[in-house]
């Protein structure tokens, strides 16, 4: 067996397990938590009063602004010069939620801003109060829409959470560069590394296709298309 092939082999297990305990539990976490975060600013902006507005506002701009990497070093580096210290983990699960947070809530206050008004006037014509007509009319048109969107923001925070072994993450790529440090053989195990990623990205992206499909069994974007 040739010597490249044996260390990928020999380096599989490590790097599945760290992809298994920390890439995944972080990515979806992340997504969640950021997702919930996205929906609130989403509707803030929507609907909340101007001083929250401005807040949800300037919150998106500055997070869509500047760099994933960077917000990553303010929150784990920057924040012990206040006496604030966190752990790598939690410190790249408040990074990702909040990055993650302002890009969906423009996903998401668009798809809502989509929903024509007269699904809310139908709403409120059955005697539905605001939150009942959000939480039962307009949030499922809107998810259907919201699909595609999402499902992308999914797939590259999972490539994204790579950028956590620069705040000492022990995650699939970290765990790479430590196989490296030991191995010098940087090709092999980045390759290794890509590889394993690309198979994630995939496995997601045939799982977004079917959840699609789903979704325009009801009259969802599909048949807008056609």
């Amino acid at each position: 067996m040739p010597a490249w092939l044996q260390l990928m082999l020999d380096s599989l297990q490590p790097l599945l397990w760290a992809g298994l305990v920390f890439t995944i539990p972080l990515t979806l976490l992340s997504f969640v938590l950021g997702l919930a975060l996205g929906l609130v600013v989403a509707v803030t902006r929507l609907f909340g009063p101007r001083p929250l507005v401005a807040i949800a506002r300037f919150y998106v701009w500055v997070i869509r602004g500047t760099p994933l990497l960077v917000q990553l070093f303010v929150i784990f580096y920057g924040l012990p010069s206040l006496g604030i210290l966190l752990d790598a983990f939690p410190a790249a699960l408040i990074g990702f939620t909040l990055n993650i947070g302002a890009y969906t809530s423009e996903i998401i206050r668009a798809v809502i801003a989509s929903v024509p008004r007269g699904q809310w006037e139908a709403a409120y014509s059955i005697g539905m109060s605001w939150s009942q007509a959000m939480r039962r009319t307009i949030l499922p048109q809107a998810a259907r829409v919201a699909v595609p969107p999402l499902s992308n923001t999914f797939i590259s925070l999972v490539k994204d959470t790579s950028l956590a072994a620069a705040i000492t993450v022990p995650e699939l790529f970290q765990t790479a560069q430590r196989i490296v440090a030991t191995t010098y053989e940087p090709l092999i195990l980045y390759i290794e590394a890509a590889l394993i990623y690309l198979a994630m990205s995939s496995v997601l992206s045939a799982l977004q296709v079917r959840l699609e499909k789903r979704f325009a069994r009801y009259g969802g974007f599909l048949e807008a298309r056609t």
